[in-house]
């Protein structure tokens, strides 16, 4: 399995701005626990997530000379993969593509059309830096404006996406509506159709449902998984209320009980997880 640890989607709801040397010190310390991935920070206007616009700022107190975790930095126009690009310390870098009409024009003030075209020209932007580019398809597994959503819309955008040479993508159940059984007939699906690519699962859920969405999608055979510690977080582009992030304390037992191997030094993960009270 592997873990993707988001702070990013942790605070970006946070309404009180979190001084940026102690979301460096957070994301110091994530660096020594192990995980694949670190979602960190993104390059969007700052006047609709203020709690990240330091992110360039943030870079530069960021220490990796230690660590094989990779960064990632979401973006939402070729302005931010620009943005993005400039700094050798992010390997990767997150789009959100919405297979809801509604919620991709409220997120990224474009229709799926105009998003498949902007993620042509970032694609190649992107490989051109030498990073790579994931997508996270956004509603993944349903919404709650009335959009049609079933499995084949997933598999019709995944393959549009994939023509430009995008090899990540990662399902996210946005406003925590994923049925178990559509989250396994999804993950069963893409991963018969297409084994040459690597899909991943972003789920949002209450501290109820969290077993089910992961058993279903493990059962399926995704292997990676997003996740913030204590569950804290979500998008607050989809609902007033946020929907918590899948916790990542539920991610580590639920691979033990698996026996998959994170390889996590789970004594800085248990000092991480005591810095994020101090923050918050």
């Amino acid at each position: 399995m592997k873990l993707i640890e988001c702070p990013r989607d942790a605070w970006q709801g946070v309404h009180s701005f979190i001084p940026t040397k102690k979301k460096a010190a957070y994301i110091n310390q994530l660096l020594k626990v192990g995980f694949d991935t670190i979602d960190f920070g993104s390059f969007v206007s700052p006047k609709a997530m203020p709690q990240v616009s330091d992110t360039a700022e943030l870079i530069g107190q960021l220490d990796i000379s230690d660590s094989s975790t990779k960064l990632l930095a979401i973006v939402a126009n070729e302005r931010g993969a620009t943005d993005a690009c400039q700094f050798t310390q992010i390997t990767d870098i997150g789009y959100p593509f919405s297979v809801s009409e509604t919620f991709q024009i409220r997120n990224a003030n474009a229709t799926m059309a105009e998003s498949l075209e902007r993620v042509k020209r970032i694609a190649a932007m992107v490989a051109e830096n030498g990073k790579d580019l994931v997508i996270y398809i956004s509603m993944g597994f349903g919404n709650p404006y009335g959009d049609a959503w079933n499995a084949e819309i997933v598999f019709d955008n995944v393959e549009k996406l994939s023509q430009f040479g995008i090899k990540t993508f990662s399902l996210a159940d946005t406003v925590g509506v994923a049925r178990e059984d559509d989250i396994r007939s999804v993950f069963s699906q893409l991963l018969a159709l297409r084994p040459d690519l690597e899909f991943g699962a972003h789920f949002h859920s209450t501290p109820h449902s969290w077993l089910g969405k992961l058993s279903a999608a493990y059962e399926a055979g995704c292997r990676r998984f997003d996740g913030a510690l204590f569950g804290y977080g979500g998008c607050p582009m989809a609902q007033d209320e946020l929907v918590g992030n899948m916790a990542t304390e539920n991610l580590v037992a639920f691979a033990k009980e698996k026996k998959e191997l994170l390889n996590l030094d789970l004594h800085a993960l248990q000092n991480a997880r005591e810095q994020f009270l101090q923050l918050i």
